[in-house]
C-alpha cells in the first residue's frame, strides 16, 4: 500500500452510513479510486456535515489508519500513504471511518459500484438522507436525547439545547447542493 502510481483509473460509488442512526443518516458519493485516505477524510467531513474538530481513524479489517502520533502508543498506519483503491476494489467491500473518539461516530463505508473514469466532477454527493448530528452532542445516544429535548418545548433542557445549537435544527434537512458546493472548494 503506497502512493507510487497515483493515476486514477476508476470512479467509486460509496455509501456512507452513520452507524446506529435510525432512521439511517447516510450519503452516497462518487470519488476517484486514487483518492488518498487523508483526502477521503476531508470529503467525508463535508459530505456528512462534520466540522473537523476532532481526531479520526479508519478501521480496515484488523488494521487502523490515520495520522500517526508518536505521543500515543497505538499501532496506526499512515493514511497519507494509502489510496482508496488499496483498501477496497470490489463492490460490497467496506470499512469503518471513525470520527471524534469521545463521541465515537462510526460510519460504515461500502463500495457499491465501480465505473470507468469519465472525467466526472468528483468528489460529488449524489444522494443522502437526514441531517448530520451537531458536533459534541454525545454520540448517537446523546443525539437522540438532544432531539427529544428540542422537539418538546416542555423538556427541561429544551431552551438550553436550542440555544446551544444556534436557534434551530432540522433532523430531516439534507441539502445536496450546499454539500456539493463545499466539495467543490476541496478541489
Amino acid at each position: 500500500m503506497n502512493k507510487k502510481n497515483n493515476k486514477s483509473r476508476l470512479l467509486y460509488q460509496l455509501k456512507v452510513t452513520l452507524v446506529g442512526s435510525k432512521p439511517p443518516i447516510w450519503r452516497r458519493l462518487i470519488v476517484k479510486d486514487n483518492t488518498g485516505l487523508d483526502q477521503l477524510h476531508s470529503i467525508l467531513q463535508v459530505a456528512m456535515g462534520w466540522d473537523n474538530y476532532h481526531l479520526h481513524q479508519y478501521k480496515i479489517g484488523k488494521s487502523y489508519f490515520g495520522i500517526p502520533d508518536h505521543d500515543f502508543d497505538m499501532d496506526i498506519r499512515d493514511e497519507r500513504l494509502v489510496y482508496l483503491r488499496d483498501i477496497i476494489s470490489t463492490p460490497k467491500d467496506n470499512f469503518v471511518y471513525e470520527y471524534d473518539f469521545g463521541d465515537g461516530w462510526e460510519h460504515k463505508v461500502i463500495l457499491e459500484k465501480i465505473f470507468p473514469l469519465d472525467f466526472s466532477n468528483t468528489p460529488v454527493v449524489i444522494k443522502g438522507k437526514k441531517a448530520c448530528p451537531p458536533e459534541d452532542c454525545g454520540g448517537i445516544w446523546g443525539y437522540y436525547d438532544f432531539l427529544e429535548a428540542i422537539k418538546n418545548p416542555k423538556h427541561e433542557e429544551h431552551e438550553s439545547m436550542i440555544e446551544w445549537v444556534g436557534g434551530a435544527f432540522d433532523p430531516d434537512e439534507f441539502d445536496m447542493n450546499m454539500i456539493n458546493k463545499e466539495l467543490d472548494n476541496l478541489k
